[in-house]
């Protein structure tokens, strides 16, 4: 899984789309996008995900498109049948790790705790979602993370912001995951793609820089 991994480092953040209209999901995956986000996550509640993914793929070549949110063996297999180019799930099951990895897609699964985080590494995962950071003290547990477990690729997801995005990487994550910070409701409400795309583009160029830094 070192090509996953060589994405997470370049791209820095996954856009994590979420949606219960599959037309808002597209416009919100187009916009980010535009907004030069190159990993893309459809979450597996979306109407019509198994036809948003390849579509997605086919529209979107630059990008790299997965689905998130599994839950069990039948989730996976669906988005492993529709073309989904990585997958997340907020809890570890080292049977679906082992399913996707024979398939050849990393599967990033959910965890929170060093026990739980260790397990899932050692399960086969190929990084591992920290999730929900932001209610465990955020980029402070991270780095408290890092003298134990530094050599495992993390992903913190939930509660991460366009503000405290960059401070999650400098903790020692390898990406982060963000949603509704860059998805504003109102912004979504007012279907104002445009500025959407500009806050996507805002993220992508600060955490680019940091890579530069």
């Amino acid at each position: 899984m070192n090509a996953w991994l060589a994405l997470l480092r370049k791209h820095r953040a996954i856009a994590v789309i979420r949606s219960r209209n599959s037309s808002c999901a597209h416009r919100l995956a187009l916009a980010a996008a535009a907004g030069d986000l190159r990993l893309l996550e459809i979450t597996w509640d979306t109407p019509g995900v198994e036809r948003l993914v390849p579509r997605l793929r086919q529209e979107l070549p630059d990008c790299v498109i997965g689905v998130g949110t599994l839950l069990n063996r039948g989730m996976l297999e669906q988005a492993l049948a529709c073309g989904a180019q990585f997958c997340f799930s907020p809890h570890t099951d080292l049977e679906l790790i082992a399913i996707a990895n024979a398939a050849g897609i990393p599967l990033v699964p959910g965890a929170l705790t060093p026990t739980e985080i260790v397990r899932a590494w050692q399960g086969g995962a190929s990084s591992v979602k920290v999730f929900p950071a932001g209610s465990v003290g955020g980029p402070a547990y991270v780095q408290s993370l890092q003298g134990p477990l530094g050599s495992i690729p993390l992903v913190p997801t939930g509660g991460i912001t366009m503000e405290n995005a960059a401070a999650f990487l400098q903790a020692g994550a390898i990406a982060v995951g963000l949603a509704g910070s860059l998805f504003p409701k109102s912004l979504v409400a007012a279907q104002d793609w445009h500025r959407i795309a500009e806050r996507c583009r805002c993220l992508a160029q600060s955490l680019q820089n940091k890579n530069r830094a």
